[in-house]
């Protein structure tokens, strides 16, 4: 049905030519009906632009409903994004823009993605980093993450975790529990405790944890992102993520 916007060309021809208008479009005759059809097929071909204005104004309100609903998604959740004690830290950990990112080692985009969140570390010293294992794609996604979380588990402070991180996620073929374990060896981590806290509940928790907040803010891939009332789904690149980043910390892309 079209909107009163578009109907009122066509009612007012009809008040013109004498036309009762009706209360209420259910109330039209088979005859005022046809009319007001022709009137708006007329009107919308000799002026298109009203279409074009109304999918520009269409646009604009599904994107506000949409930064609404991921604030309040992030609002909801905030202490468990920002703050779990299921995840890892880097860069500034009191930085002023938290910067996180929901990961799975089998994901090609998020390898790419990888370079742009360490050029961010390093060129931000005043940006806080948090990963988030979220394996999606495989059997071996899963046993990876798994593998990551007992590496957290074994350095807190994240330095030996950073370096499993870039040689298991820059490495080539798939990943699984067989080559994370070799890259938790070659950044001198105790694999055999690896071993032993894959079982533990933490493993458990932390990657139950990253499903239900992936959940809970509309991500279904990799790489996403939360960059303060923010959630950026794909692999935006560095320079998108560099305004994201801008727009949590001064309300604009370029501070």
């Amino acid at each position: 049905m079209p909107s009163l916007r578009l109907l009122a060309p066509a009612l007012f021809a009809l008040a013109m030519f004498g036309a009762t208008v009706p209360a209420s479009a259910d109330s039209f005759s088979d005859t005022q009906r046809t009319d007001i059809e022709a009137i708006v097929k007329n009107y919308l071909v000799t002026h298109p632009e009203v279409l074009e204005e109304a999918m520009a104004e269409l646009t604009k309100r599904q994107a506000a409903a949409e930064t609404q609903k991921h604030e309040a998604s992030i609002a909801q959740n905030a202490d468990a994004i920002f703050n779990s004690p299921h995840q890892v830290v880097l860069g500034n950990k009191d930085g002023d823009v938290t910067f996180v990112e929901f990961f799975d080692y089998n994901c090609g985009y998020c390898k790419r993605a990888m370079d742009d969140m360490l050029n961010l570390m390093k060129g931000d010293p005043k940006l806080k980093v948090v990963l988030k294992e979220f394996p999606v794609l495989s059997q071996g996604s899963v046993e990876a993450a798994q593998v990551a979380v007992a590496v957290r588990m074994q350095d807190p402070s994240g330095k030996k975790y950073l370096d499993f991180h870039q040689k298991l996620l820059g490495g080539r073929g798939a990943a699984d529990k067989a080559r994370a374990l070799q890259a938790a060896k070659e950044a001198g981590l105790d694999t055999a405790k690896i071993e032993k806290d894959l079982g533990s509940p933490e493993v458990r928790a932390t990657i139950e944890e990253n499903f239900k907040l992936a959940e809970a803010m509309g991500m279904n891939g990799t790489p996403s992102y939360v960059i303060g009332k923010q959630i950026v789904i794909g692999a935006v690149g560095l320079e998108g993520l560099k305004e994201k980043i801008g727009v949590a910390r001064c309300g604009k892309a370029t501070c």
